[in-house]
């Protein structure tokens, strides 16, 4: 343990950044999706600094009941106040809290570490929303019941307030999807607009992010059994339909769908294929951010050949930096090892450790440029 946190801190040596910590977590039993996940929103500086306020503002509210945002916000803060610059720490408070909230967690199975993520940052989510309402006395349903009754007749069913609310965590991670469908009779173009915290893409042997997005986004015939009632037609019509990205987010995470059900097994199996991610991102087709540029900060990994079993580590960029999380261990490795994990071009191959979740960074310089 001591052994590790000193030989990264040998391995950087002057470099090491200023105030920065890089500590392992322990693992209990089955929690190394858990961690994974954990050590890539740590190193995602919006999401640590707001986590940090939270703590800084609420540390004197101690009637606050413990939920998933405390317990993190405890966790982070913990980590960063460490003196040590190195070392393990034990997130038992929060894990206890995850199996508390979700029985999904609680089992000693392999678990999914994109589940995890997409549960994490809705739950986020909603504690920020009912805080927010508690603090401006806006209740989601109007007290008395006979209002409901008798309550205006355009008004919310059950009263919801209509307005959604933004969250930091909506700022950090939401982007907006149009998704258009154009009648092929009239050219009568619906389109929906339709929000999301990560885009879960489909992957292909020897193929590249790029390539993902170009398929994610391309035009799709709607014909026979799938035709697409078009309101202008008032009838059912050929259509051809695609996604397009509206809004980038300042944080992207792309998911890549490396388990795949197949049928005539019966069961899911993982997908190794190689796809390349590339440290530095192009969105080519979003709409109104026509060049909105990233830059790859971490990657959850799934190390394993089936779905079921397996084990999850995660890449990190700091300050220049890529270091590699294994649970309580922690070392600094070459930024070229970040193409070790793409996959594998060939089916059976004794390298298992393939990209899984990607995380990227919105770099401001183009847009700010842009009038």
């Amino acid at each position: 343990m001591g052994a590790t946190g000193s030989k990264l801190e040998k391995a950087l040596g002057d470099q090491f950044p200023e105030g920065e910590r890089y500590f392992g977590l322990e693992n209990f039993g089955n929690t190394c999706y858990c961690n994974s996940v954990l050590q890539a929103l740590y190193f995602c500086g919006p999401f640590r600094e707001q986590l940090l306020d939270y703590y800084a503002n609420n540390k004197g509210s101690g009637d606050v009941e413990d939920n998933l945002l405390t317990c993190l916000a405890d966790l982070f803060t913990q980590i960063s106040s460490q003196k040590k610059k190195t070392g393990v720490i034990a997130p038992k408070r929060f894990v206890q809290r995850l199996k508390k909230q979700n029985e999904l967690f609680r089992s000693y199975m392999h678990q999914d570490a994109h589940e995890f993520l997409i549960f994490l940052l809705n739950e986020l989510v909603d504690i920020l929303e009912k805080e927010a309402r508690a603090a401006k006395n806006d209740s989601e349903t109007l007290s008395p019941p006979e209002k409901i009754a008798n309550g205006p007749k355009n008004g919310q069913p059950n009263g919801v307030h209509k307005e959604p609310l933004v969250t930091w965590v909506h700022k950090i991670f939401q982007g907006i999807l149009t998704n258009e469908t154009r009648c092929l009779r009239c050219e009568t173009v619906t389109a929906r607009e339709e929000p999301f915290i990560d885009l879960s893409l489909d992957i292909e042997q020897n193929s590249s992010i790029t390539s993902c997005l170009k398929n994610f986004s391309s035009t799709e015939t709607l014909n026979a059994e799938d035709k697409f009632f078009c309101d202008k037609c008032c009838s059912l019509q050929e259509a051809q339909k695609r996604m397009k990205i509206k809004k980038a987010p300042q944080i992207l995470v792309i998911h890549l769908k490396r388990f795949k059900y197949i049928e005539q097994m019966g069961r899911h199996k993982k997908l190794s294929y190689r796809v390349v991610f590339p440290l530095e991102l192009k969105l080519i087709n979003s709409v109104e951010d026509a060049d909105a540029e990233y830059s790859l900060f971490a990657v959850v990994v799934h190390v394993g050949s089936g779905p079921n079993h397996g084990h999850y580590v995660s890449l990190v960029k700091s300050h220049n930096h890529w270091l590699f999380f294994d649970d309580e261990n922690v070392e600094m490795i070459d930024e070229s090892a970040v193409q070790t994990f793409f996959g594998s071009a060939q089916e059976y191959s004794s390298n298992t450790d393939h990209g899984y979740i990607l995380f990227y960074e919105r770099l401001e310089t183009n847009s700010n440029n842009k009038s």
